[in-house]
């Protein structure tokens, strides 16, 4: 009997009665049982000690050096007032579970890790789907927004869906949900949601039509900023454009050359081997310089000290853009347009 007590307080289970150990050198397995206790019917609501008989059920556990097995011959109730049969109550078996909660739970835990579902499942003796249809259990919503509310939209496969939202705080860097698409009538219903909605003084987005909607109907008071990086990335893009209509006139051997070099019209600092680089395929595409010249004027506007500064640079730059004339550049100065005053 005291072989068997050790034996409970190592699997660290309440109440349970060890009747049997077995072992090799892969496996263990624990045969046990619960006492006899009076049970609540769940039908007429009665108590009930009368035992209608037993089923033995095989447990998956936490392994303790190897394969972990539960055997639990459990027990079912029979209630003399209804005849209604029931299991008797356990705190270590969820309904329906072949795995032990706490089984369950280190599962859960073991995905706060960068590591693949495939060695989490491999870890606990469960293949990859049972561990990600456990992490799926796990429910998370956010309850407070920041002032600083931040969005953006990121390719992925969740839900049938091609893309998702990630909100964040922008300030403190802090992600606060994940959303399974990225649809406006969605994205409404979630934010419509939080009774915290005016406290959030600034709502930071990339350049797309849906999120700005978005702000204006769930955040009136709030001001609507256009991320940075998606702002920038605009004029990129347009150079970029410039680059592969340019290259399509050159021979291979000077293609395959624009393609390897592309990577230097993006770059800040250029040593004098890269300027030389760069003034070659400037030779052989002058609408590439200029398009190169706009990227940088534009990134000088990006850089003013203050607003007053940026806002002349701005106008100076949308001017000789339009002067310009690039076809490659026409998006681009739309959506600069269109959101110029985020």
């Amino acid at each position: 009997m005291l072989e068997h007590d050790y034996t409970a307080k190592i699997l660290n289970l309440e109440d349970v009665m060890i009747k049997n150990v077995e072992c090799n050198l892969d496996e263990l397995h624990f045969y046990l049982e619960l006492p006899v206790s009076e049970h609540t019917c769940p039908n007429c609501g009665c108590t009930t000690s009368f035992v209608h008989d037993y089923r033995e059920q095989v447990i998956k556990d936490i392994p303790l050096g190897r394969k972990t097995y539960i055997h639990l011959r459990k027990r079912r109730y029979v209630c003399p007032h209804c005849a209604k049969r029931f299991y008797e109550h356990n705190s270590f078996l969820a309904r329906y579970h072949r795995t032990t909660t706490r089984l369950v739970a280190a599962v859960i835990t073991a995905f706060r890790k960068l590591q693949p579902a495939k060695e989490i499942a491999a870890q606990f003796n469960l293949s990859s789907t049972t561990a990600l249809r456990y992490f799926d259990l796990v429910e998370y919503r956010c309850t407070k927004l920041p002032q600083v509310l931040s969005i953006d939209e990121f390719k992925g496969n969740a839900g049938g869906e091609k893309y998702q939202c990630i909100v964040t705080d922008a300030k403190n860097k802090k992600i606060l949900d994940i959303l399974p698409n990225r649809k406006e009538y969605d994205l409404i219903r979630y934010f419509k949601a939080f009774s915290t909605r005016n406290s959030v003084k600034y709502f930071v987005t990339d350049m797309n039509p849906h999120f700005k909607e978005v702000a204006k109907t769930c955040f009136p008071k709030a001001l609507i900023i256009a991320d940075r990086y998606h702002v920038s990335r605009q004029v990129m893009w347009a150079m970029e454009r410039v680059r592969k209509v340019e290259q399509k006139h050159l021979s291979q051997t000077h293609r395959r050359y624009f393609k390897r070099s592309r990577y230097l019209l993006c770059k800040n600092e250029l040593d004098e081997e890269e300027c030389h680089r760069l003034a070659l395929m400037f030779e052989l595409a002058p609408r590439l310089a200029t398009a190169y010249y706009l990227k940088n004027k534009f990134l000088e506007v990006m850089h003013c000290k203050n607003s007053y500064e940026a806002k002349k640079k701005f106008s100076d730059w949308m001017l000789l853009a339009e002067f310009e004339n690039m076809p490659e550049f026409e998006d681009c100065i739309t959506a600069y347009r269109n959101w110029s005053q985020e």
